[in-house]
């Protein structure tokens, strides 16, 4: 038995030609999930890796991070959606055996993000200082803090394309090599961070900008493997120099499905940012229990998106296939395992959530709170877990409005009025605040199941 586990996750990590719209469900969500989920872990440790160098410099050096990590999520909320429109289209165009249109719409997302880097990252460069001040920084954070805005601003290119080309593999199938780009690039972040910011041997002391760069090269030498085995030819996705030509009616239709995906996660974000702020009536040992809560949940929600993302690959090419039952089936898979996973680990959170607040404070009151907001978010798990895979499935049939209007709905019209109704009238609390995020994820849910069951999605165009 450990045998086989031991070779499928071996040949799930290496570049094959699998059919995924053959054979049995369970094989091929299997060869998809596993580097998808190892590929989510890989995105969180440049926030990892730089906090934890950075750290020693000072709080205006943290401070700046974490000021500067918030205008960046605009930034990755442009490239995870404009990824979702590139998933969506390649897949569909993979599963119907054209990969030729498949590499072509890869074309028209290496344009894309050329526009949108020179559009984001010219200004960035330029006015880092002054994002900074609009975002309420103090005067010794925007002088630590100018240097790495502008470098991971104007670099925005490193993230919009590592995100871009990555979501091209990730429809075509080829999964591994999505993964592999982000070993590659964090690999070299985690060994530059101490040379740059530090200086360590001939490298130059930069302090909290030498994160910045560290990052910055890092992953722009994952966008060259990107681009070396695209070009390569030896995946699903056949490129060639041609398929930069543009094609206005491709690129019209990516910009369509893009925008609803990032009207998703803009939405998402801006309600904990909202959240955050009733939650900050309770004080900082309220805010610091919530982040704590926050961090450890992303880690937890991390296989989730992995299987969602297979999960919309999937569904993608079976659409593709014509084989809109296979795509149907595969997404109740998907979600039947991630309910199991996702709640074993849930009961597990309840149980030892003192235990796991603890590793990140010793301060009473953070430990309390922290304690309740663990208990009460994990008892929605089961919810959140099927809801996840649900709307990735959408997202990778090309219906990216519906989430968007789910989102809509459950985060800005029911989250943010229960969140301080539940914590003031009714006087929870912090503890109210939970409880809303609680009932907003599980109506999530429910109507992202109700909308799936009816079917629309199949005759989806992409």
């Amino acid at each position: 038995m450990l045998r086989r586990g031991a070779a499928f996750l071996r040949e799930s990590l290496r570049d094959s030609d699998e059919d995924y719209t053959k054979g049995r469900i369970n094989r091929a969500l299997g060869l998809l999930a596993i580097p998808m989920m190892l590929e989510m872990s890989m995105e969180s440790v440049f926030a990892v890796v730089d906090i934890a160098f950075v750290s020693r410099l000072g709080t205006d050096a943290i401070a700046a991070v974490g000021i500067t990590e918030a205008l960046i999520t605009v930034l990755y909320a442009v490239a995870v959606g404009l990824g979702m429109g590139v998933t969506a289209m390649v897949a569909r165009r993979i599963g119907a055996k054209e990969r030729e249109a498949a590499a072509r719409v890869t074309g028209q997302a290496i344009w894309v993000g050329a526009g949108l880097s020179l559009l984001i990252g010219i200004p960035g460069s330029f006015y880092a200082a002054d994002m900074l001040r609009l975002m309420g920084a103090s005067p010794s954070v925007i002088e630590t803090g100018t240097g790495f805005a502008a470098v991971l601003l104007g670099g925005s290119a490193s993230i919009i394309y590592l995100f871009v080309l990555n979501a091209a593999f990730r429809g075509a199938g080829d999964a591994s090599v999505a993964l592999r780009s982000l070993w590659l690039a964090n690999g070299l972040n985690i060994i530059l961070d101490p040379c740059l910011i530090f200086g360590l041997g001939p490298f130059p002391e930069m302090g909290v900008t030498g994160a910045a760069v560290a990052t910055t090269i890092g992953r722009s030498i994952g966008i060259v493997y990107q681009l070396w085995y695209l070009f390569d030819g030896r995946g699903r996705l056949r490129f060639r120099l041609r398929n930069l030509a543009l094609a206005p009616p491709v690129l019209a239709r990516m910009l369509v499905i893009s925008i609803g995906g990032i009207g998703q996660f803009l939405i998402s974000t801006s309600s904990w940012i909202i959240v955050m702020r009733i939650v900050a009536i309770y004080g900082s040992t309220a805010v610091a229990a919530y982040t704590i809560g926050l961090r450890i949940f992303e880690f937890i929600w991390l296989p989730s998106w992995g299987l969602g993302n297979a999960a919309a690959t999937l569904v993608g090419q079976n659409l593709g296939a014509g084989q809109p039952d296979r795509a149907e089936k595969s997404t109740w898979r998907a979600a039947k395992y991630n309910a199991i996973f996702m709640t074993s680990v849930g009961v597990l959170v309840v149980i030892f959530a003192p235990g796991i607040a603890g590793l990140f404070t010793n301060d009473s009151d953070v430990l309390r709170y922290g304690t309740s907001c663990l208990r009460i978010l994990a008892i929605g798990i089961p919810m959140y877990a099927v809801g996840m895979i649900v709307t990735q499935a959408l997202n990778g049939a090309g219906d990216t409005r519906t989430p968007t209007a789910i989102n809509l709905v459950c985060f800005w019209i029911l989250q943010i009025p229960l969140a301080y109704w539940l914590a003031t009238d009714m006087s929870l609390g912090p503890d109210g605040v939970f409880w809303a995020m609680v009932v907003s994820e599980s109506l999530v849910t429910i109507l992202g199941v109700a909308v799936f069951r009816r079917g629309k999605w199949k005759q989806q165009v992409a």
